[in-house]
């Protein structure tokens, strides 16, 4: 259980950090300014500020975590709460994306759900991760207290 943890932590971070990375180029790969008219600048100078940042977050974010897995996979409860709040990030955008306000299926009804079942799977992964990874940081600190116990009792 513990390789294939460590393999998902990857994989999840891996996929992860590509998405960042696939956000930056999305407006110009998809012309998102096609669908705007032009007269509003601010708004399309808005829309970019908050692609690229989310762009620069996710990306760096999940680099981070990647540089951090040993310490991660080794319970240090600083990266595992980072790890966390990456989890979370991605379980906000599923429960966006499903339940608060569905992405639109047109123009292309395939992509809208192919990136909904991926988010979904990946959003998983990473919950299973997140929880196996609090539980065993959980079962070494009962395991020391307890050794302190004896420790002291002896």
């Amino acid at each position: 259980m513990k390789k294939a943890t460590s393999i998902i932590y990857y994989v999840t971070l891996i996929i992860s950090m590509l998405t960042g990375l696939w956000h930056f180029f999305v407006p110009h790969l998809y012309n998102w300014y096609d669908y705007l008219p032009m007269q509003y600048e601010n708004l399309i100078v808005g829309i970019d500020y908050t692609n690229y940042c989310f762009s620069a977050l996710l990306f760096g974010s999940s680099l981070v975590l990647l540089f951090l897995g040993k310490s991660t996979l080794s319970s240090n409860f600083e990266s595992l709460v980072f790890y966390t709040f990456l989890t979370v990030v991605w379980v906000f955008r599923v429960c966006l994306a499903t339940f608060i306000e569905p992405w639109p299926l047109e123009p292309v009804p395939a992509a809208t759900i192919g990136q909904l079942i991926a988010s979904i799977i990946l959003a998983l992964s990473m919950v299973f991760v997140t929880l196996r990874l609090w539980m065993v940081r959980r079962k070494l600190k009962l395991q020391s207290a307890k050794r302190e116990d004896t420790n002291n009792a002896s």
